[in-house]
């Protein structure tokens, strides 16, 4: 039933997060049977977007230029610096159309298990961008281990080299949220970053 190109697609689909055999199988099967010009287009950019897209030599948000849209517009606050964990994080705080500064995006965490140190995540970098006039850096990173510990360490960094204000995007309760169904961790930062009415 299955010749080796099938395999070889099947088995390079299940690189995609979430994607295992089955779903890569019915992805394979959808764009041989149904789709074929969706399948030949889907090839094209790919192969097109793996050459041409790299990261801004600013902020290492992923794009085609040397500089991002977001660095290159001089429009954006130069004095606030948000620091995410990926290029899905930045896109996140973009859509809420409420942040004018810029970014540093770090690709992870700290993670020595994994071989990611601070050269890894740009620290070098980050430093350098908060000397040209950044006065806030605002850590937007994850509430995880690994999360908490990266905020740690860029803190301690920054504070000790470049005397820039760090401050931590707040975590807690969500909007319409009961609190019967809140976690423990949520309701503990939701409790420590609480804020005066």
């Amino acid at each position: 039933m299955s010749s080796n190109l099938i395999v070889q697609l099947t088995e390079a689909l299940c690189c995609l997060p979430g994607v295992g055999p089955k779903t890569a199988q019915r992805m394979v099967l959808h764009l041989l049977e149904r789709d074929r010009d969706g399948g030949t287009r889907l090839s094209e950019v790919l192969a097109d977007a793996m050459v041409r897209i790299g990261q801004c030599r600013e902020c290492r948000n992923l794009t085609e230029s040397p500089l991002c849209e977001i660095c290159a517009n001089p429009r954006r606050d130069q004095r606030v610096l948000c620091v995410v964990e990926t290029p899905a994080d930045l896109m996140a705080i973009e859509q809420t159309g409420h942040y004018q500064g810029r970014y540093f995006v770090l690709m992870g965490n700290l993670s020595p298990i994994d071989g990611i140190g601070p050269e890894e995540i740009g620290i070098d970098l980050l430093q350098e961008r908060c000397a040209t006039g950044v006065e806030e850096v605002i850590l937007g990173v994850s509430s995880t281990v690994e999360g908490e510990a990266t905020a740690h360490f860029i803190s301690e960094v920054l504070n000790a080299s470049s005397g820039v204000r760090v401050t931590r995007l707040a975590q807690g309760i969500p909007m319409g949220g009961e609190l019967e169904y809140v976690d423990g961790g949520t309701l503990a930062h939701a409790l420590q970053d609480r804020k005066p009415l």
